[in-house]
């Protein structure tokens, strides 16, 4: 994959919306200049979330980003998106990608042990971390630090995001930790003016490499 496209790496939370419509606020993120945008709703239903995807897949198609699933291949399928991140929780990784077929595949790693199952069954990207402490994941693996985070990268050839409390503060600690890009959900999307935080990433990332 084109690992430039993990830069700035944007999840959704619908707990973050506060009644704000999501396509907007991911239009003006991508806008602004999020690289790549994942669909994360942990308690949508179905239908209800495969609606949410063919919104965002909308937008996403026509500011040229790629939208991503989070867990469910099935919604990845049925509203055409991109590709699919997945856990070690959820449908095993080498039959994800089988049905991914040339979409992509991220998977989240926090042991070793998802490292080798990352590198054994295709992934694309991983997702490393939770760096940092996070609200936004209550039932979030061990945080590793940046630590953590180097000795991950360090190990694999795979390109990695780090994810878990990404701030502006602490975005360009971690790609100088060795990640290709940041995940950041709250510092976005909790934000009074979602543009204005994505540029102030934007600088902070740029200033790092």
């Amino acid at each position: 994959m084109n690992a430039a496209l993990l830069k700035l790496y944007l999840a959704t939370d619908p707990d973050l919306t506060r009644g704000r419509d999501l396509a907007a606020l991911v239009e003006a993120a991508v806008t602004a200049g999020v690289t790549l945008v994942q669909l994360r709703d942990k308690h949508a239903d179905g239908a209800r979330l495969y609606d949410s995807a063919c919104r965002l897949r909308a937008v996403t198609r026509r500011l040229g980003v790629p939208l991503i699933i989070n867990d469910r291949v099935d919604v990845m399928l049925a509203a055409d998106a991109d590709g699919v991140h997945v856990g070690a929780n959820d449908l095993p990784l080498e039959h994800v990608r089988r049905l991914a077929a040339g979409r992509l595949v991220g998977y989240s790693v926090n042991t070793e042990e998802d490292l080798r199952v990352a590198e054994r069954h295709g992934a694309d990207y991983i997702g490393v971390g939770p760096v940092f402490p996070t609200a936004t994941k209550p039932d979030a693996r061990p945080t590793m630090g940046l630590d953590g985070l180097r000795r991950f990268t360090a190990a694999t050839a795979l390109p990695a995001v780090a994810i878990g409390g990404i701030s502006t503060a602490n975005c360009a600690a971690a790609v100088q930790a060795g990640a290709e890009g940041v995940c950041v959900i709250s510092a976005i999307l909790g934000q009074p003016d979602p543009a204005t935080a994505v540029r102030a990433f934007v600088r902070a990332l740029t200033a790092a490499t």
